[in-house]
């Protein structure tokens, strides 16, 4: 039988960034991806930004990991000559019943070791953003954005520059634990199986299958996923803002806000949408809720400019009636079994802390 130090399952930019880091720490790492390229659902299907920490409870690892991997993914981005922008973020309160919301957003943005927050009055707001209407709001001058792509071609790029694999149009369908560490069988066939000391479920919206396929796992550590579906309309024509934009947050996201990407065009979304299934497409019919929603923040939007785009699904640990969930990132202390790494509700800001999450799990792996 094949062996190998490190299995990945999953190319996404987290999947990716933790190969990496593995196989610089000496590793022999192969990644196994079932799309036919890195990258493709979840990493590739949001809004680029690079976030600051500011939405987070104290202590959480969303929140520790995001300021964590800001910090590593700016630097990562200057030495690997990653396009980005640190054009960063103005969330606004449109009413002043929302005004309580940016206190507790302050609030929790000093506990997370976010202090170059500015709040804004209207007039500030005006002069920043004349396009925008708002009573308050704060800047964020650390927030960004980059290229997703090249960012994800580049971890790809150093996965194999540094002997790793990637092997992609593989699925992994489960795992068995023997004396010797963990087989992993693939794409059905019993005879397609390699052993590995370490293995890495990275793989996202799919993450719970392989472990309800595996007997050797315990089910009670196995949590219940939700899909939420974001949406994307893009605006045509000339960019209205400078910055990003965003409302205060809303149960399950944060808000339909607007974004830039680095060639100046403006997108909307994501919006929340609780699908039981995986389909991408935009549905038209949203477009009415996204016009209110900006007009709120925008009043000036020309409806007739709003152009449906993209959609991407997040998986998420928290339903629609639920309170906040955080990362899960389970290792043998949780579910007994040696070398086995489960990350669970890896949705935003796991772009951001994806190479936080790497040195988080490497040191799972006793690297």
């Amino acid at each position: 039988m094949e062996q190998t130090d490190a299995v990945v399952l999953g190319a996404g930019v987290v999947g990716l960034a933790i190969a990496r880091t593995l196989c610089l720490s000496g590793l022999e790492v192969v990644v196994f991806e079932s799309r036919r390229t890195f990258g493709s659902e979840t990493s590739s299907r949001n809004s680029g930004v690079i976030h600051a920490g500011i939405y987070y409870p104290g202590r959480s690892l969303k929140g520790i990991l995001c300021r964590s991997g800001q910090m590593h993914l700016y630097t990562y981005c200057d030495t690997h000559q990653i396009p980005y922008s640190r054009l960063g973020k103005l969330i606004v309160a449109t009413t002043p019943e929302q005004l309580q919301v940016l206190e507790r957003i302050e609030q929790m943005a000093l506990v997370n070791g976010v202090d170059d927050l500015k709040r804004m009055s209207a007039k500030m707001i005006t002069q920043l953003e004349p396009e925008v209407n708002a009573v308050e709001g704060i800047f964020s001058p650390s927030t960004g954005i980059l290229d997703v792509h090249d960012y994800l071609s580049s971890l790809a790029y150093e996965v194999e520059s540094n002997g790793g694999v990637l092997a992609f149009r593989t699925y992994a369908d489960r795992f068995e634990v023997s004396s010797t560490g963990l087989e992993v069988f693939f794409d059905g066939d019993q005879r397609m199986r390699l052993k590995t000391r370490f293995l890495v479920n990275s793989t996202g919206l799919a993450s719970t299958q392989v472990l309800r396929n595996s007997e050797s796992f315990p089910s009670e550590h196995i949590p219940v996923t939700y899909l939420a579906k974001g949406n994307y309309f893009s605006l045509q024509g000339k960019a209205p803002f400078s910055h990003l934009i965003y409302p205060v947050p809303e149960a399950g996201g944060l808000g339909i806000h607007a974004t830039l990407d680095l060639a100046g065009q403006v997108r909307f979304g994501p919006d929340v949408e609780w699908v039981n299934d995986i389909n991408y497409q935009v549905d038209e019919s949203r477009k009415n809720d996204f016009y209110k929603a900006i007009k709120n923040y925008y009043p000036n939007i020309d409806r007739s400019r709003l152009m449906a785009d993209y959609a991407g699904i997040r998986p998420k640990l928290q339903g629609p009636n639920d309170d906040f969930r955080d990362f899960l990132i389970q290792d043998v202390h949780t579910h007994g079994i040696d070398g086995l790494i489960n990350l669970f509700g890896i949705e935003s800001p796991g772009l951001t802390a994806s190479l936080a999450i790497a040195e988080m799990v490497s040191a799972l792996c006793e690297v």
